[in-house]
């Protein structure tokens, strides 16, 4: 494993890391009889904050923050904290098919015709639920408010009403109204009556705060709806071409990311905050429940669509086993993980060294003691970023130039002699000495993984209806790690390539059987696997990516995924004439192109790349809701 990622040198990231933990870890080994096992707990609760999905946002910390949800003294409202908790469920509803083509701009009539009778059964529900909610206010303000918003909601009826002149009959009254369409009117009916699961007395609104309790409950229910109608308005418009013809669908997208209705959401926001403000940590639960289950049945009521086209996603929606092979390669430091694996083994080798003046049995491997392997640490991590650094400089051509994978491949093997110098520098400095392998896969399972990967190799690798398999391509030093971080996840069917620590009665000897150092040792190893499969089936290759070190496997397969925001990675890709594309752009192009009959087209060496923010769209590409 190199000692620098694309975007980060993991020993300089391991200094900090070690500063910042260090003294929390000393302080946990002085009241626990095992260091390794103070640093572990004191690992996962430095990193509870880091359990976001990349998908989310930075905080904002301007005005700016007040236009996608209310906020107090600069602090976020509760309904974007609720947006941001719930943003996978966000990208689920993006990535349903239906929602697809409606931002393509080529959804067949006739489904948009189905749609537009569900969602008048719908808005009338919203209608009648606001209705309730203003009766249950007891501030004038948010009576008034609740009152706008509903006007808001007849607003759109109107919208919808349009289209039934232009079409000549009322499909509310003709089309059937589906389970999906009444599961969610039912549920957002019910709180607003106030039947509301784990509250006492449910449906008995009596006193004045109850009744302003269940106004904000109400909003609960709703408010998830409006700001991904929003949120969906303001990303579809980005996609709306002029020369395209006027489908009936652009009014609604018109609509949608209009001033007025991005006003109205965000007003839905402020209006829930001000209602909660007084809300216990029950209540405050209660009302996440109500966020959550609202985005939930949004998603259902989306699949519940009827199409009468093709669509490209799911990926694996027409996947055969007996005639399809899905392959699923990975990197894992930094695309799985949240801190880099090298950090982690070289932390666990300071806190288990020996203190300077601590005396060692005669029988003991001979080990630096902490003091020692800190600034060795130190001493490797400047050297390596100075002549990183120098290496990529090297190998970048002066001018950008057209997309050749050859011409990458040999800069990169420039790139790989420089990483396996590197490699031998931290093994003979001896660092990597008297690690206990027990140790290591104690850290591995409380490995904090991002976000949603470990569900989507479990949701692959349990599959079956699926002919998968799972590959991953790792620089780390340890595959004894990532064994240990999946199979604490409940993912064991996969095939881990990495490097491998040699052991001698469970304690490491410094030494690394070394197998995929380098770009070029991931892109043999990704050939080699996919030769070992034959021709027996048509092979689909997925390849999930972070740094540098994946560019050439990202190219060769025939979707890479690029997720996470590397700048070297973009850089070095950039100047070699490699093109980074938004995944939900990507399949927006692909689904005004895709018609019945053709192919997708995925194929590798097109020069393309996807890019992702979040496990959460990898998931709902491939696999769906």
């Amino acid at each position: 494993m190199p000692i620098l990622s694309s975007s980060t040198n993991p020993i300089k990231n391991l200094c900090i890391f070690s500063s910042n933990l260090w003294s929390q870890a000393s302080l946990c080994s002085s009241l626990r009889s095992k260091p390794v096992d103070s640093f572990l707990h004191c690992l996962s609760l430095t990193r509870r904050s880091s359990d976001i999905p990349m998908a989310i946002p930075p905080k904002p910390t301007s005005m700016a923050a007040t236009t996608s949800g209310g906020s107090v003294d600069g602090e976020e409202g509760i309904a974007r904290r609720f947006w941001i908790k719930f943003r996978r469920e966000s990208i689920f509803a993006m990535y349903t098919p239906f929602v697809l083509c409606l931002a393509a701009g080529n959804l067949k009539i006739e489904s948009f015709r189905h749609y537009i009778a569900q969602d008048v059964h719908f808005l009338k529900a919203f209608a009648h639920a606001y209705e309730l909610a203003e009766e249950c206010a007891d501030d004038d303000d948010a009576k008034v408010a609740i009152s706008e918003l509903r006007k808001g909601v007849l607003d759109e009826l109107n919208l919808h009403d349009s289209f039934v002149r232009e079409w000549g009959s009322d499909l509310a009254k003709e089309v059937t109204v589906n389970s999906a369409t009444v599961k969610y009117t039912d549920f957002l009916v019910a709180t607003a009556s106030g039947k509301v699961d784990g509250v006492k007395g449910a449906g008995k609104i009596a006193t004045p705060f109850e009744r302003t309790k269940f106004a904000a409950y109400t909003l609960g229910a709703m408010t998830p709806c409006m700001r991904l109608y929003a949120f969906m308005g303001k990303k579809f418009q980005t996609h709306v071409d002029p020369a395209e013809g006027n489908h009936p669908s652009r009014k609604w997208i018109e609509n949608y990311s209009s001033e007025s209705f991005q006003a109205s959401a965000l007003q839905t926001e402020d209006l829930l905050d001000k209602l909660s403000v007084s809300f216990t940590g029950e209540e405050l639960d209660i009302l996440e429940k109500l966020y959550y289950q609202a985005m939930k049945l949004e998603i259902e009521f989306f699949c519940a669509q009827p199409l009468h086209q093709p669509t490209v996603i799911p990926l694996v929606k027409e996947h055969n086993p007996a005639e399809d092979r899905l392959l699923i390669f990975s990197d894992f430091d930094l695309t799985c993980t949240v801190v880099d694996s090298s950090a982690i083994l070289a932390e666990i080798a300071i806190v288990t060294a020996p203190k300077s003046d601590q005396a060692r049995p005669e029988s003991q491997l001979t080990r630096m003691s902490s003091t020692e392997l800190r600034n060795t640490w130190g001493l490797l991590s400047g050297q390596y970023t100075e002549e990183y650094e120098q290496c990529i400089e090297s190998i970048m051509p002066s001018e950008k130039v057209e997309f050749n994978y050859e011409s990458l491949r040999g800069a990169l093997e420039q790139l790989s002699e420089f990483e396996k110098r590197a490699n031998s520098r931290v093994i003979e400095s001896g660092v990597l000495k008297g690690l206990n392998l027990e140790d290591i896969k104690r850290a591995g399972e409380r490995l904090v993984l991002q976000d949603g990967c470990t569900g989507f190799f479990r949701k692959i690798v349990n599959s079956e209806s699926l002919n998968a398999n799972v590959h991953i391509l790792s620089y780390c030093w340890c595959g004894d790690l990532i064994r240990s971080a999946f199979s604490a996840g409940s993912v064991n069917a996969l095939n881990v390539h990495a490097n491998e620590f040699t052991f001698a009665e469970s304690i490491s000897t410094g030494e690394i059987t070394t197998k995929v150092e380098s770009p070029i040792d991931k892109l043999q190893a990704f050939d080699t696997i996919l030769k070992d499969y034959g021709e027996d089936r048509k092979n689909l290759m997925v390849y999930i990516g972070d740094s540098v070190g994946d560019l050439l496997c990202l190219l060769k397969a025939d979707i890479g995924i690029v997720i996470g925001s590397s700048s070297s990675l973009r850089r070095v890709g950039s100047q070699f004439g490699v093109s980074f594309i938004p995944l939900f752009d990507g399949l927006v192009k692909k689904q005004k192109e895709y018609v019945e009959g053709s192919s997708s087209n995925w194929k590798g060496l097109s020069g393309n790349l996807y890019t992702v923010s979040s496990w959460a769209e990898i998931h709902a590409f491939i696999l769906g809701w």
